[in-house]
């Protein structure tokens, strides 16, 4: 749903913001000039004009009409003929141009979904081919791995990390920095969407735009209603996700008595009282490792970018090597995102 950046300067984390989507227009030498000087992010094609980014959400609530995504089911869409300018206008936004040249830059990577038959692999060249045309040295990095590169250097990058992403949910479990399993699952804030879309009547955008807006997992809403449907499909989504650990933890690969901390985070995640649901599902689960707690962080938007740049500074520093990464210092400041 979105595409962020995180990267140092001095000593401050600085992140960069845009949405993963795009609307048609038409052309007019009115709206265009409009639209240069609001600052709002648009190409032309034709006779077509094309708003990008953030404000896409905004266009399409206020023409009815729905915004198209150059990613789907978390990578480039195929169903998209225009995905690839659409990208790369995006990423160009959020990374800028290197300040060196073959800059290292770590970008995440969806593992192949255990759910279905998509593959990773033509986004992750298609994208590793523009980073390197834009003068960057790109390197992949597995987006559930992130997560516990960004948020468990308290516990030796020990624990479970889950990425609830829009198109995928991201699972990764590992023990010092290593990789004990990794898979993805085609099923996150989009399919949530889409299921409460459609069983309310609602058009999706509108749907989106709820969920964003203060939506909490409280369930004292009335049955029948979007929030009320939310709610019914953030369990089973929890449910599913389980589910699929609990089928591809393999015991002999699990040190016997491990206890270990799971981290939640991606937008999906965001809604207030998430953490305590998921907590609760996995209550009952028959997972092989002990679990003894669940965190949530304050801006799990970030999480996965943050992770990335932790990677990317732990090479820099050991000269190349895939070392085990320090942790990332505290911040002592933030870079506002642009308009979300």
């Amino acid at each position: 749903m979105n595409i962020l950046s995180a990267s140092q300067d001095g000593s401050e984390t600085v992140f960069v913001q845009q949405r993963n989507s795009f609307v048609e227009i038409d052309y007019s030498d009115m709206a265009e000039q409009m639209l240069s000087r609001s600052d709002v992010l648009h190409i032309r094609k034709d006779d077509k004009v094309y708003v990008v980014g953030d404000d896409a959400l905004n266009f399409a609530n206020i023409f009815g009409k729905e915004t198209r995504r150059p990613m789907q089911h978390g990578i480039l869409s195929s169903e998209e003929s225009s995905a690839i300018p659409m990208i790369k206008l995006i990423i160009e936004q959020v990374v800028g141009s290197p300040s060196r040249p073959n800059e290292r830059l770590f970008y995440s990577s969806p593992a192949d979904p255990i759910d279905s038959d998509l593959s990773t692999l033509y986004h992750d060249k298609t994208l590793e081919s523009m980073l390197g045309d834009m003068g960057y040295d790109p390197e992949p990095i597995n987006e559930g791995m992130a997560v516990i590169y960004s948020e468990l250097a308290d516990n030796n990058f020990t624990g479970l990390g889950v990425s609830f992403g829009a198109g995928m949910t991201n699972i990764c479990l590992a023990y010092y920095a290593v990789p004990v399993m990794q898979f993805s699952i085609a099923r996150g804030g989009d399919w949530i969407d889409q299921q409460t879309a459609q069983a309310t009547g609602t058009a999706v955008d509108k749907v989106t735009s709820i969920k964003e807006d203060d939506f909490q997992l409280d369930f004292r809403t009335d049955v029948g209603g979007v929030e009320g449907a939310l709610s019914i499909y953030y369990e089973n989504l929890l449910d599913y996700v389980i589910e699929n650990i609990e089928r591809e933890v393999d015991e002999e690969d699990i040190e016997e008595g491990l206890d270990v901390p799971v981290v939640v985070t991606g937008g999906t995640s965001s809604p207030k009282g998430f953490e305590e649901l998921f907590e609760h599902h996995l209550e009952d689960s028959t997972i092989p490792f002990s679990v003894n707690e669940v965190r949530s962080i304050d801006r799990p938007l970030y999480s996965v970018a943050r992770g990335s740049l932790v990677a990317a500074r732990s090479e820099e520093e050991s000269g190349g090597s895939a070392s085990e990464p320090e942790p990332e210092p505290e911040p002592e400041a933030e870079a506002a995102p642009e308009s979300n």
